[in-house]
């Protein structure tokens, strides 16, 4: 017999169009998902799950799994906040398939920014995303699976595809469109989730007029801080056709 199909999560540098990845996710109806469950339950000191109720993230871990035997689990959370006691907890990399995704800084730092002026060096989440990296690689001595936002709204088809085939899952192409409106998983942040909400499938948006680190000194400094742990994600991202 096969072994049973291990819970994915996705862990995110914020603003990098994890969201939109999330949604096509939802669409599928085949999946268990679950909206930034570490980071909620980090900001809320709970978090309810398949109609259960998590008060740390060892007892989260344990409710995924558990759901994950009836119903397998996708879970996105950001690196915006840090989960030290969750990476002490082995399952996490024996038991888990933990997928990441990255966008150019530049982009990433000014969407950011935007709804964020106050954000910390830390909150912009490219070193912390790239520790979570680390750790998972160091764990499992493998390579863990990286997608670019840029890359999907570029090739929105041939990137889920790949994305699917890496985790196990079938790919599902009615998935790539749905129905705009706000999803009651991320209503508590919703105005983070505004495009997403208001838009029926994957498309590159033009900029909208926004500081950027061309024209504020602070962003600059922001973006040449993540650069390099960008790069070294970048260097393992996937490419349409599965290869990296």
């Amino acid at each position: 017999m096969s072994a049973a199909p291990k819970p994915i999560v996705l862990w995110a540098v914020p603003r990098s169009r994890s969201t939109a990845f999330l949604r096509i996710m939802i669409e599928r109806g085949d999946l268990e998902v679950a909206h930034e469950p570490f980071s909620y339950l980090q900001a809320d000191g709970h978090f309810e799950f398949a109609g259960r109720r998590a008060a740390s993230p060892i007892e989260l871990l344990d409710l995924m799994l558990e759901v994950n035997e009836e119903r397998r689990v996708f879970a996105k959370d950001t690196s915006d906040y840090t989960y030290t006691p969750l990476f002490e907890d082995e399952r996490l990399f024996g038991d888990v398939i933990n997928t990441f995704m990255i966008r150019e800084p530049r982009g990433a730092v000014s969407s950011h920014y935007a709804m964020n002026p106050k954000a910390t060096l830390d909150e912009y989440g490219f070193e912390y995303l790239h520790a979570i990296f680390e750790a998972v690689r160091s764990a499992t001595g493998e390579i863990p699976l990286v997608i670019d936002g840029d890359d999907l709204v570029t090739d929105p088809e041939g990137t889920v595809r790949a994305y699917c085939e890496r985790v196990g899952l079938e790919f599902m192409p009615e998935a790539m469109r749905w129905k705009p409106g706000e999803q009651k998983s991320w209503q508590r942040t919703n105005r983070w989730h505004a495009e997403v909400a208001e838009s029926s499938g994957l498309v590159a948006r033009p900029a909208e007029r926004r500081e950027t680190p061309d024209t504020n000194e602070h962003l600059r400094r922001v973006a040449e801080h993540h650069r390099p742990f960008y790069d070294a994600l970048a260097r393992h991202r996937l490419t349409v056709g599965g290869k990296r």
